[in-house]
């Protein structure tokens, strides 16, 4: 469908194309039938004395043609659109420096994403979880689907900074710890080829609440793929082969973000300008609790709203971002 563009007569390879996609079948179809008759009217137009009611007829079909092929335009960009900003991701948070606080922060990394996620009305689940003695996450995997989930989540990949006095603190001292946020979208049009022989996998009960059945029946599944030793964990579902059609999606998003990095670090001196180097290991962000400050290096950018930040008030962080990459691009 790429380059499709306003023709006299869309090539039969292009249409065909067409028909194979489930959105623009119905169109393709259509247009088809459209051609069948230009033909018709062309063939009649050798009769002198049906020349004239033939004209009319292929400026009729012209502008039927005309207005389909718009509409097969405008579902083409729209997949376009979905296909650079998805609505669905994956986000991954992991405990880094700072021992258990750093996990209480990676806990509260994951809810503020998810307090924001309500605000606006994206769904979220839980695919994966390892935390704690203190409820603080070792690392999570949390699904969020909703419109622009991509477009707004697309900076947040890379390592957070929290400075604050941690709860387990007796004589006050402020420590610095970390998290790091990836951010996985899930495309419909895959670019690298998964399948169940390229993994490893194996099943075990699943950890936590959820009752007998799932203390009892290997339903959590962890994926290794052969090639990168790349490896993911799903336990969200009750049963195993959702969890196993889960795990492979998960274990797809990895496969094609590691791909983008590769790309990208490629072609850094030649790409579109870019917040950031979208690479996990950067550090992109601090939270200070004493300065009631959150900070953005990539951007330099300051915001005095700490505790709000942490509750999901993201709103204007993603603004100042979604400008500024704007500018870069401009």
């Amino acid at each position: 469908m790429r380059g499709f563009s306003h023709v006299k007569s869309m090539e039969k390879e292009k249409l065909e194309e067409f028909k194979k996609n489930h959105k623009t079948n119905f169109l393709a179809v259509q247009y088809e039938t459209l051609l069948q008759k230009e033909e018709e009217a062309h063939k009649m137009a050798k009769d002198e004395g049906m020349q004239e009611l033939a004209g009319e007829e292929l400026v009729a079909l012209a502008e039927q043609k005309k207005g389909i092929e718009e509409q097969l335009l405008k579902i083409v960009k729209s997949d376009e659109e979905e296909q650079k900003f998805p609505n669905e991701v994956i986000l991954e948070v992991r405990a880094g420096a700072g021992g258990d606080e750093a996990a209480i922060f990676a806990y509260q990394l994951a809810e503020m994403y998810k307090r924001y996620a309500e605000t606006v009305g994206w769904q979220t689940r839980t695919l994966n979880e390892s935390t704690n003695d203190m409820g603080g996450y070792k690392e999570a995997s949390i699904e969020i689907k909703g419109k622009d989930v991509y477009k707004k989540l697309q900076f947040e990949t890379g390592v957070h900074r929290v400075q604050r006095v941690p709860v387990t603190e007796k004589q006050g001292r402020i420590h610095t710890s970390t998290a790091s946020v990836a951010i996985m979208p899930i495309r419909k049009k895959k670019n690298i080829d998964l399948s169940e022989g390229d993994v490893e996998m194996d099943f075990s009960r699943s950890g936590g609440a959820g009752g007998q059945n799932v203390n009892k029946v290997e339903t959590a599944v962890r994926v290794v793929h052969k090639e990168t030793g790349l490896e993911v964990r799903c336990t969200s579902e009750r049963s195993q082969l959702k969890n196993r059609v889960l795990a492979m999606s998960m274990l797809q998003a990895k496969l094609e973000v590691l791909a983008e990095e590769e790309e990208a670090k490629k072609h850094s001196a030649t790409r579109k300008a870019q917040i950031g180097t979208g690479d996990r290991s950067e550090k992109i962000r601090t939270y200070n609790g004493p300065q009631n400050r959150v900070t953005d290096h990539r951007i330099k950018e300051s915001w005095h709203n700490f505790e709000g930040i942490l509750n999901g008030e993201l709103e204007a962080v993603f603004d100042t971002l979604e400008k500024a990459q704007s500018k870069l691009e401009a």
